[in-house]
């Protein structure tokens, strides 16, 4: 089953603008690997006009009403409700991900959205009242950051949307977003609800573009913030950029998760999530996924089995046949890596397959899928235990006691996520505290809900998206002391 692909537009104030200074982008299906749409590209001079009408905005926005912004925020979050089925069939088109995935995705998004239309009417600062020599009273004030730069890769971009824009909207700022154009329906979609939604012109500007336009966005003195999703490489040149001009910025910039498993936990569920959130879960390209499992010695075997049995039972395929579990790899080259790496583990011995570790052939052999895979007995300090695999993927290692799977799992430029398998409480809370990460997730706690703080340390990142901590970061407290 397919559907047509939408046309893409550059969003900018009112405008929806089909061709831009960047020239176009062949957006390529990952299941047939035939183009399927011609997509415009915003260049430096569509950042500038979006800049342009955003700083027209920016005081207009500011100074409407906490419950209006609320307001909008609630019909955008009703408006993507009613959208459920049509932003999962974008994200198929997008990128091949599995209608349940994508429907699950969206539900996420619209929880982020409504939890932060809840937070426009409660931003305040604080009293300080001192009755001392000083004599002094005072308060602050959150204010907004003014215009904000979103830039999003292309993992799940409604689920990044709704984390970055939401938040920046409810703080009172203006937002340009540039999402990444191989995955441009998602936000197509999301911004024609924005508008319907009553976000004001020059509020929010979406436009996928070069990479000139991102330098444009990071380096344009009128933004006043930057907050990326992406890759490490792709960071450190936003932040040199940023840099010159002292610019904030947030960045969130993916892991190599583990998780440790003990002979406590609840072993049939625990290796029912292993598999969902590695191989089930984007085909494995997401930046928290747990991709390595970490297995004490005592149920290494029995773990190793059950893993194999539920990955066999994932079905690779069309991400628009409901019945998919396991959708394409974002693009050819994201294959070519992939397969690369697994060649690697083969030629090093640094890993045995206990299941799958090649390209799928038959009927979909001319599109960009690997069969689940199983990697047991990995080499803890090899690349396929280090590096990000993105792809349908589970490391096993094994371990003897906590010292040594603490020791494997902060093994790792990477701290975005650790995870915890166990029902011994004290455990827990000694694990959670050896381990080097941004948030410790146990026995199936969900990372990204929007009410708790998601951010990462080390080559991960740094900042939060979630809580109040995610709204902080599109604010700016001004103190005012009166003697």
């Amino acid at each position: 089953m397919t559907f047509d692909a939408p046309a893409v537009a550059l969003h900018i104030g009112g405008d929806a603008l089909d061709a831009g200074s960047g020239g176009t982008h062949d957006h390529v299906n990952p299941i047939s690997g035939k183009v399927q749409a011609t997509i415009p590209l915003a260049g430096a001079a569509e950042i500038e006009r979006a800049v342009a009408v955003a700083d027209g905005a920016r005081e207009g926005w500011r100074r409407t009403t906490p419950e209006a912004r609320r307001d909008i925020l609630i019909r955008l979050a009703d408006l993507m409700a009613a959208n459920r089925d049509e932003f999962a069939r974008m994200a198929a088109l997008d990128g091949g991900t599995p209608l349940v995935a994508g429907e699950r995705m969206t539900d996420t998004a619209i929880g982020w959205v409504r939890y932060y239309a809840g937070w426009c009417d409660k931003l305040s600062g604080e009293l300080i009242s001192t009755f001392d020599t000083r004599g002094e009273f005072a308060y602050t004030a959150p204010e907004p950051v003014g215009i904000v730069g979103i830039i999003i890769t292309w993992n799940g971009p409604v689920i990044s949307l709704a984390m970055k824009v939401a938040p920046a909207l409810a703080a009172g700022n203006c937002v340009i977003v540039k999402p990444a154009e191989i995955t441009p329906f998602a936000p197509e979609l999301f911004m024609r609800l924005a508008r319907e939604a009553g976000v004001p012109d020059g509020v929010l500007s979406i436009m996928p573009g070069t990479a000139a336009a991102g330098e444009a966005l990071v380096r344009h003195p009128k933004v006043g913030l930057i907050t990326f999703t992406g890759g490490p490489i792709t960071a450190r040149k936003i932040m040199a950029a940023c840099a010159e001009a002292i610019k904030p910025s947030v960045m969130e910039l993916g892991g190599k998760s583990a998780s440790l498993m003990f002979p406590d936990c609840d072993i049939d569920a625990a290796c029912q999530r292993a598999i969902f959130w590695t191989i089930g879960v984007l085909s494995g390209q997401g930046c928290a996924l747990p991709t390595r499992l970490l297995v004490h010695a005592d149920i290494y075997d029995e773990v190793l089995e059950k893993l194999t049995a539920i990955a066999s039972q994932f079905k690779v395929g069309d991400p628009f046949d409901p019945g998919v579990m396991v959708g394409p790899l974002i693009n050819a080259a994201a294959v070519e890596r992939v397969m690369g790496m697994f060649d690697r583990v083969r030629e090093s011995g640094s890993g045995r397959f206990v299941l799958g570790g090649q390209r799928c052939g038959g009927t979909l052999a001319n599109g960009n899928f690997i069969e689940p895979t199983i990697i047991a007995d990995a080499d803890p300090d090899s690349e396929i235990a280090q590096v990000e695999i993105f792809g349908p993927a589970l490391v096993v290692m094994k371990f003897h006691d906590e010292d040594e799977a603490v020791a494997i799992a902060n093994n790792s430029e990477y701290g975005l996520a650790a995870y915890i398998q166990s029902n011994e409480l004290k455990r827990v809370h000694r694990l959670a505290e050896r381990l080097n990460a941004g948030g410790i997730y146990v026995n199936g706690a969900v990372q990204i809900n929007p009410h708790t703080p998601f951010g990462g340390i080390g080559i991960s990142g740094f900042g939060k998206e979630g809580g109040r901590a995610g709204i902080d970061e599109f604010l700016r407290y001004k103190t005012v002391a009166i003697a």
